[in-house]
Protein backbone atom coordinates (compact mmCIF):
# COMPACT_ATOMS: atom_id res chain seq x y z
CA UNK A 1 0.00 0.00 0.00
CA UNK A 2 1.47 3.31 -1.13
CA UNK A 3 0.98 6.38 0.91
CA UNK A 4 0.55 9.58 -1.15
CA UNK A 5 0.83 12.59 0.96
CA UNK A 6 -0.05 15.89 -1.05
CA UNK A 7 0.80 19.53 0.55
CA UNK A 8 -1.74 21.29 -0.75
CA UNK A 9 -5.11 21.05 -2.63
CA UNK A 10 -3.49 21.51 -6.31
CA UNK A 11 -1.14 18.52 -5.66
CA UNK A 12 -4.21 16.49 -4.39
CA UNK A 13 -6.39 17.11 -7.17
CA UNK A 14 -3.41 15.95 -9.29
CA UNK A 15 -2.34 13.29 -7.15
CA UNK A 16 -6.09 11.91 -7.42
CA UNK A 17 -5.73 12.32 -11.54
CA UNK A 18 -2.91 10.51 -11.86
CA UNK A 19 -3.90 7.22 -9.22
CA UNK A 20 -7.88 7.14 -9.22
CA UNK A 21 -8.22 4.42 -7.26
CA UNK A 22 -6.60 6.16 -4.49
CA UNK A 23 -9.16 6.05 -1.40
CA UNK A 24 -8.92 9.90 0.27
CA UNK A 25 -8.06 9.79 4.47
CA UNK A 26 -8.55 12.84 6.75
CA UNK A 27 -10.16 11.70 9.89
CA UNK A 28 -9.96 7.92 8.99
CA UNK A 29 -12.20 7.04 11.19
CA UNK A 30 -13.99 4.80 8.68
CA UNK A 31 -11.17 3.47 6.22
CA UNK A 32 -8.68 2.93 9.09
CA UNK A 33 -11.06 0.02 11.07
CA UNK A 34 -11.81 -1.81 7.32
CA UNK A 35 -8.29 -1.63 6.72
CA UNK A 36 -7.41 -2.84 10.53
CA UNK A 37 -9.93 -5.88 10.06
CA UNK A 38 -8.96 -6.62 6.66
CA UNK A 39 -11.71 -6.03 5.12
CA UNK A 40 -10.05 -3.59 2.66
CA UNK A 41 -6.49 -3.01 1.24
CA UNK A 42 -6.23 -0.45 -1.32
CA UNK A 43 -3.35 0.40 -3.26
CA UNK A 44 -3.23 3.43 -2.16
CA UNK A 45 -4.34 5.99 0.38
CA UNK A 46 -4.33 9.72 -0.33
CA UNK A 47 -3.76 11.82 2.80
CA UNK A 48 -5.90 15.36 3.28
CA UNK A 49 -4.12 16.00 6.31
CA UNK A 50 -2.11 18.76 5.64
CA UNK A 51 -4.61 20.82 3.41
CA UNK A 52 -5.24 23.65 5.65
CA UNK A 53 -8.84 24.98 3.42
CA UNK A 54 -10.42 21.72 4.12
CA UNK A 55 -10.86 22.48 7.86
CA UNK A 56 -12.31 25.44 7.39
CA UNK A 57 -15.68 27.10 7.36
CA UNK A 58 -17.36 30.39 6.23
CA UNK A 59 -20.99 31.57 7.16
CA UNK A 60 -22.68 33.78 4.54
CA UNK A 61 -25.91 35.48 4.95
CA UNK A 62 -27.96 32.42 3.53
CA UNK A 63 -25.61 29.44 2.81
CA UNK A 64 -22.56 28.17 4.90
CA UNK A 65 -19.69 26.49 3.11
CA UNK A 66 -18.59 23.57 5.17
CA UNK A 67 -14.87 22.26 4.25
CA UNK A 68 -14.98 18.54 3.69
CA UNK A 69 -12.93 17.76 7.03
CA UNK A 70 -14.08 20.73 9.80
CA UNK A 71 -14.43 18.08 12.82
CA UNK A 72 -17.67 17.14 14.24
CA UNK A 73 -16.45 19.03 17.83
CA UNK A 74 -16.07 22.12 15.88
CA UNK A 75 -19.50 22.34 14.41
CA UNK A 76 -20.96 20.83 17.78
CA UNK A 77 -18.82 24.12 19.28
CA UNK A 78 -19.24 27.13 16.34
CA UNK A 79 -21.88 26.27 14.27
CA UNK A 80 -24.86 25.20 16.72
CA UNK A 81 -27.03 28.42 15.61
CA UNK A 82 -26.31 28.30 12.16
CA UNK A 83 -26.33 24.35 11.48
CA UNK A 84 -28.27 23.03 14.70
CA UNK A 85 -29.44 19.72 12.70
CA UNK A 86 -25.84 18.95 12.11
CA UNK A 87 -24.28 19.96 15.65
CA UNK A 88 -26.81 18.10 17.20
CA UNK A 89 -26.36 14.49 14.53
CA UNK A 90 -22.13 15.63 15.35
CA UNK A 91 -23.09 15.37 19.16
CA UNK A 92 -24.21 11.68 18.16
CA UNK A 93 -20.92 10.79 16.29
CA UNK A 94 -19.18 7.78 18.05
CA UNK A 95 -16.49 8.97 20.94
CA UNK A 96 -15.05 12.66 21.24
CA UNK A 97 -12.09 11.34 20.17
CA UNK A 98 -13.70 9.85 17.35
CA UNK A 99 -15.72 13.85 17.07
CA UNK A 100 -11.86 15.60 16.86
CA UNK A 101 -11.21 13.53 13.88
CA UNK A 102 -13.78 12.60 11.53
CA UNK A 103 -15.80 14.98 9.25
CA UNK A 104 -18.70 15.40 7.05
CA UNK A 105 -16.57 14.78 3.69
CA UNK A 106 -15.67 11.28 4.97
CA UNK A 107 -19.40 10.56 6.04
CA UNK A 108 -19.80 11.40 2.43
CA UNK A 109 -17.46 9.90 0.68
CA UNK A 110 -18.21 6.50 2.62
CA UNK A 111 -22.03 6.98 1.97
CA UNK A 112 -23.42 4.74 3.97
CA UNK A 113 -26.63 4.58 4.87
CA UNK A 114 -25.64 4.97 8.25
CA UNK A 115 -23.73 7.68 8.33
CA UNK A 116 -25.21 10.29 11.43
CA UNK A 117 -24.34 13.83 9.07
CA UNK A 118 -26.70 12.77 5.97
CA UNK A 119 -30.04 12.81 7.76
CA UNK A 120 -29.40 16.24 9.12
CA UNK A 121 -28.16 17.40 5.59
CA UNK A 122 -31.23 15.98 3.47
CA UNK A 123 -33.17 17.69 5.94
CA UNK A 124 -31.48 21.26 6.04
CA UNK A 125 -30.85 20.84 2.03
CA UNK A 126 -27.08 21.34 1.03
CA UNK A 127 -24.78 21.06 -1.97
CA UNK A 128 -21.99 18.90 -2.12
CA UNK A 129 -18.89 20.70 -3.64
CA UNK A 130 -16.35 18.74 -5.60
CA UNK A 131 -13.33 18.80 -7.68
CA UNK A 132 -10.67 17.40 -10.17
CA UNK A 133 -8.35 18.97 -12.71
CA UNK A 134 -10.92 19.19 -14.72
CA UNK A 135 -12.75 21.87 -12.30
CA UNK A 136 -15.74 21.90 -9.99
CA UNK A 137 -19.02 21.16 -9.49
CA UNK A 138 -21.75 21.01 -6.75
CA UNK A 139 -24.28 18.22 -6.66
CA UNK A 140 -27.48 18.53 -4.49
CA UNK A 141 -27.52 16.33 -1.64
CA UNK A 142 -30.34 14.73 -3.29
CA UNK A 143 -28.58 13.26 -5.93
CA UNK A 144 -25.45 12.23 -3.97
CA UNK A 145 -25.71 8.80 -2.77
CA UNK A 146 -26.80 6.29 -5.34
CA UNK A 147 -26.26 3.01 -3.55
CA UNK A 148 -25.35 1.54 -0.89
CA UNK A 149 -21.77 3.08 -0.07
CA UNK A 150 -21.71 4.72 -3.30
CA UNK A 151 -21.81 8.65 -4.53
CA UNK A 152 -22.33 10.57 -7.67
CA UNK A 153 -18.55 11.20 -7.45
CA UNK A 154 -16.39 10.93 -10.47
CA UNK A 155 -13.29 7.97 -10.13
CA UNK A 156 -11.10 11.31 -9.97
CA UNK A 157 -13.05 13.52 -8.11
CA UNK A 158 -12.62 14.91 -4.35
CA UNK A 159 -14.80 16.76 -2.26
CA UNK A 160 -14.02 19.97 -1.28
CA UNK A 161 -16.81 21.78 0.87
CA UNK A 162 -20.32 21.24 1.67
CA UNK A 163 -23.09 24.58 1.03
CA UNK A 164 -26.05 23.85 3.60
CA UNK A 165 -28.65 26.63 4.11
CA UNK A 166 -28.84 28.40 6.96
CA UNK A 167 -31.43 27.48 9.43
CA UNK A 168 -34.26 30.01 9.23
CA UNK A 169 -36.63 27.51 11.96
CA UNK A 170 -36.21 24.79 14.59
CA UNK A 171 -34.09 21.87 13.31
CA UNK A 172 -34.08 18.23 15.16
CA UNK A 173 -31.77 14.79 14.72
CA UNK A 174 -32.41 11.67 16.90
CA UNK A 175 -31.00 8.56 16.19
CA UNK A 176 -31.28 4.75 18.13
CA UNK A 177 -28.89 2.79 19.00
CA UNK A 178 -28.10 0.45 21.70
CA UNK A 179 -25.90 2.62 24.05
CA UNK A 180 -25.17 6.50 23.52
CA UNK A 181 -21.31 6.32 22.13
CA UNK A 182 -19.54 4.16 19.61
CA UNK A 183 -22.52 2.91 18.26
CA UNK A 184 -23.47 2.53 14.08
CA UNK A 185 -27.60 3.51 14.49
CA UNK A 186 -29.88 1.43 13.81
CA UNK A 187 -31.84 4.07 12.35
CA UNK A 188 -31.87 7.78 12.84
CA UNK A 189 -34.08 11.01 11.68
CA UNK A 190 -33.43 14.23 10.70
CA UNK A 191 -36.45 17.34 10.59
CA UNK A 192 -36.14 20.80 9.40
CA UNK A 193 -38.62 23.79 9.59
CA UNK A 194 -37.99 25.97 6.95
CA UNK A 195 -40.20 29.18 7.67
CA UNK A 196 -39.17 31.34 5.13
CA UNK A 197 -40.13 29.28 2.72
CA UNK A 198 -43.23 27.58 4.61
CA UNK A 199 -41.65 23.85 4.43
CA UNK A 200 -40.43 21.39 5.69
CA UNK A 201 -37.86 18.79 4.83
CA UNK A 202 -36.40 15.24 6.59
CA UNK A 203 -33.62 13.14 6.37
CA UNK A 204 -33.63 9.55 7.15
CA UNK A 205 -30.72 7.18 7.76
CA UNK A 206 -29.87 3.55 8.41
CA UNK A 207 -33.52 2.50 7.28
CA UNK A 208 -33.01 2.27 3.49
CA UNK A 209 -30.34 1.39 1.44
CA UNK A 210 -29.89 5.07 0.94
CA UNK A 211 -29.95 8.16 3.32
CA UNK A 212 -33.15 9.14 2.19
CA UNK A 213 -36.15 12.31 2.17
CA UNK A 214 -39.44 11.00 3.35
CA UNK A 215 -40.87 13.17 0.52
CA UNK A 216 -44.53 11.58 0.73
CA UNK A 217 -44.79 13.07 4.53
CA UNK A 218 -43.17 15.93 3.88
CA UNK A 219 -45.71 16.41 1.24
CA UNK A 220 -48.41 16.05 3.73
CA UNK A 221 -47.18 18.33 5.97
CA UNK A 222 -47.02 21.23 3.86
CA UNK A 223 -50.21 20.89 3.29
CA UNK A 224 -51.61 20.49 6.22
CA UNK A 225 -49.51 23.68 7.77
CA UNK A 226 -50.43 25.93 4.40
CA UNK A 227 -54.49 24.58 5.01
CA UNK A 228 -54.60 25.17 8.35
CA UNK A 229 -53.01 28.13 8.90
CA UNK A 230 -50.41 27.43 11.58
CA UNK A 231 -47.45 29.43 10.40
CA UNK A 232 -49.84 32.50 10.83
CA UNK A 233 -51.70 31.16 13.82
CA UNK A 234 -49.12 29.42 15.66
CA UNK A 235 -51.55 26.28 17.03
CA UNK A 236 -50.35 23.29 18.46
CA UNK A 237 -50.08 20.81 15.97
CA UNK A 238 -52.99 18.59 16.37
CA UNK A 239 -52.11 14.79 17.66
CA UNK A 240 -53.69 13.33 13.99
CA UNK A 241 -51.52 15.24 11.89
CA UNK A 242 -48.42 14.09 13.93
CA UNK A 243 -49.50 10.47 13.82
CA UNK A 244 -49.82 11.01 10.06
CA UNK A 245 -46.73 12.10 9.49
CA UNK A 246 -45.20 9.51 11.74
CA UNK A 247 -46.92 6.25 9.29
CA UNK A 248 -45.81 8.23 6.19
CA UNK A 249 -42.10 8.80 7.18
CA UNK A 250 -42.28 5.15 8.48
CA UNK A 251 -43.91 4.34 4.97
CA UNK A 252 -40.47 5.96 3.60
CA UNK A 253 -38.33 3.24 5.02
CA UNK A 254 -37.31 0.42 2.65
CA UNK A 255 -34.78 -1.29 5.38
CA UNK A 256 -33.26 -4.49 6.29
CA UNK A 257 -32.95 -7.21 9.15
CA UNK A 258 -29.57 -7.25 10.54
CA UNK A 259 -27.37 -7.78 14.02
CA UNK A 260 -28.34 -4.58 14.76
CA UNK A 261 -32.56 -4.26 14.40
CA UNK A 262 -35.45 -5.86 12.29
CA UNK A 263 -37.13 -4.28 9.29
CA UNK A 264 -39.87 -4.08 11.52
CA UNK A 265 -38.60 -2.43 14.01
CA UNK A 266 -36.84 0.06 12.35
CA UNK A 267 -39.83 1.35 10.02
CA UNK A 268 -41.85 1.65 13.97
CA UNK A 269 -38.97 3.63 15.72
CA UNK A 270 -38.66 5.77 12.38
CA UNK A 271 -42.00 6.99 12.81
CA UNK A 272 -41.73 7.42 16.26
CA UNK A 273 -38.51 9.79 15.77
CA UNK A 274 -40.57 11.72 13.08
CA UNK A 275 -43.90 12.56 15.28
CA UNK A 276 -42.07 12.87 18.12
CA UNK A 277 -39.27 15.58 16.66
CA UNK A 278 -42.50 17.25 14.67
CA UNK A 279 -43.76 18.00 17.84
CA UNK A 280 -40.57 19.31 18.98
CA UNK A 281 -39.66 21.12 16.86
CA UNK A 282 -43.17 22.98 16.02
CA UNK A 283 -43.19 23.42 20.07
CA UNK A 284 -39.64 25.70 19.46
CA UNK A 285 -41.29 27.32 16.27
CA UNK A 286 -43.73 28.82 18.23
CA UNK A 287 -41.91 29.62 21.74
CA UNK A 288 -39.34 31.58 19.76
CA UNK A 289 -41.13 32.85 16.32
CA UNK A 290 -42.35 35.82 19.23
CA UNK A 291 -46.00 35.46 19.28
CA UNK A 292 -46.95 32.60 22.16
CA UNK A 293 -49.16 31.87 19.81
CA UNK A 294 -52.01 30.93 22.16
CA UNK A 295 -52.80 34.86 22.75
CA UNK A 296 -52.51 35.24 19.22
CA UNK A 297 -54.56 32.44 17.79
Amino acid sequence: MDFLRPASWEEALAAKAEYPTAVPIAGGTDIMVEINFDHRRPEYLLDLNRIELLREWEVGEEVTELGASVPYTQIMENLRGTLPGLALASHTVASPQIRNRGGVGGNLGCASPAGDSHPALLAAGCEVEVESVRGSRRIPIDEFYTGVKRNALAADELIKSVHIKNATGPQQYSKVGTRNAMVIAVCGFGLALHPDTRTVRTGIGSAAPTPVRAKAAEEFLNAALEEGGFWDNGKVITPSIAKQFGELASAACNPIDDVRGTAKYRRHAVGILARRQLVWTWEQYRGTNGRSLEGAA
